[in-house]
């Protein structure tokens, strides 16, 4: 399986070329905390997020992924944390990630049962044990230290 996934990535990179543009969003709770989900294929906790639709912009996909994955509506995006950028920063494909921090409100409730297992809310200082997905452990804390990052 490793073998075929590798061409299947190397093909994508032959077809379009670019990296593909996504989003993860810090939701923040009214009480402070922030809202992680559960992946479906590798059970790592992370933050919502997702690619940007075509004719979506980044504000409308970060809407739209947190109500996805969360079932949580964004009441206000708040700021640009960062854009991340390594080529392997998704085990998957060469993608360029947009972290923005959102206020959000509502009842929790998962849409994207194909991707996402569950979704909990957590105080910073007792995040979940181990690897969080991707680089979202490097994102939340740039979020925490109030930094703006260009990654």
């Amino acid at each position: 399986m490793g073998r075929l996934w590798q061409i299947f990535q190397t093909v994508l990179g032959l077809i379009f070329r670019h990296p593909l543009v996504g989003t993860s969003i810090i939701p923040i709770l009214p009480d402070g905390r922030v809202v992680l989900v559960q992946r479906k294929d590798d059970l790592s906790w992370g933050l919502p997020g997702g690619l940007v639709d075509w004719g979506e912009t980044i504000h409308q996909a970060a809407v739209r992924e947190v109500a996805e994955e969360t079932g949580l509506t964004v009441v206000k995006i708040g700021r640009l944390v960062g854009v991340y950028s390594a080529p392997d920063r998704d085990p998957r494909v060469h993608s360029v990630c947009i972290l923005v921090e959102a206020q959000v409100e509502g009842d929790l409730s998962i849409e994207d049962t194909l991707e996402i297992q569950a979704a909990q809310p957590y105080e910073f200082s007792n995040l979940p044990e181990g690897k969080l997905s991707h680089d979202h452990r490097q994102q939340i804390q740039d979020y925490l230290q109030g930094k703006t990052t260009l990654a």
